[in-house]
């Protein structure tokens, strides 16, 4: 009997201990939501947003419709790609840090168009963005130009937009610089990646030679023993136009082949090498 009595204390001590450690086993409350930190370092770049007020104008320069599929590279916290997807866009961010990843998927989420906007852990210089018609981007020059080849190698008519930095010597087609509340990174460029035509084309009644760098084009125009200088010449994705000859041409690259007009009358030209 006093044994008995002896070990009800030590029972209950054990029994207030059982209950203390299941206690402390319990699921401690969830850490705060990820919040990412202007300037923190990434694996190429360093983080900044680009101001909402320049997303809408490189979308405008873009002049994005919902049949296009838009890739932001380096998409951050997915402001560029949910701000696409609200306009009807299928878009799609590549970002190497997988905190934002799981960041922009919470705010599409939010926003209501996780069906249209997708993210992907992916290091930028490993991934395929063939498919895209627009590209965004906010990176630094010397990443601009070591994705350069890969961005002109894409179908002819793509276009690129990027927040401030320049792709060095292949001038952009358009840039814009926003006001209001915007005051750093204000800046839009637009490239529109143009066809490669460099080389000997055939014509009907002589031979069309061009020279190309990047976009401006340069060469002549040989009928009989008449040669004339091009000038103004440019390719807009897969239009042409320049000018030979005090007439202007204008037209459409299909591969190996050119189609269009000069003044009323059609031409044509087929590439030989």
């Amino acid at each position: 009997m006093n044994i008995v009595r002896r070990s009800r204390p030590l029972l209950l001590a054990l029994c207030v201990s059982v209950f203390a450690a299941c206690a402390g086993a319990q699921p401690q409350p969830k850490s705060q939501s990820y919040e990412p930190r202007v300037g923190q370092q990434g694996k190429d770049v360093v983080w900044v947003p680009t101001p909402q007020e320049l997303v809408d104008k490189m979308l405008d320069m873009a002049k994005v419709t919902p049949k296009d599929y838009l890739i932001d590279l380096g998409s951050g916290d997915g402001r560029t790609v949910i701000t696409a997807a609200k306009r009807g866009l299928r878009a799609h961010g590549i970002e190497y840090n997988p905190d934002m990843v799981e960041l922009s998927k919470s705010n599409a989420a939010k926003a209501g168009v996780s069906d249209k906007a997708t993210f992907a852990k992916a290091d930028l210089f490993e991934s395929d963005f063939s498919e895209a018609q627009v590209i965004t981007m906010f990176l630094l020059p010397q990443i601009n130009l070591k994705l350069r080849p890969k961005i002109l190698d894409l179908k002819p008519g793509t276009r690129i937009v990027s927040n401030s930095f320049t792709m060095a010597e292949w001038e952009a087609d358009e840039s814009a610089t926003v006001g209001g509340e915007c005051d750093h990174w204000c800046t839009a460029l637009l490239w529109i990646v143009p066809a490669k035509v460099e080389g000997t084309w055939r014509l009907p009644q002589g031979e069309l030679s061009l020279k190309q760098t990047f976009q401006m084009l340069s060469g002549t125009i040989k009928t009989g023993n008449s040669v004339a200088q091009i000038s103004n010449g440019k390719m807009i994705g897969d239009q042409i136009v320049f000018t030979a000859g005090g007439n202007q041409y204008t037209g459409r690259v299909n591969g190996n082949v050119i189609e269009g007009k000069s003044g009323s009358a059609t031409w044509n030209a087929t590439r030989t090498k």
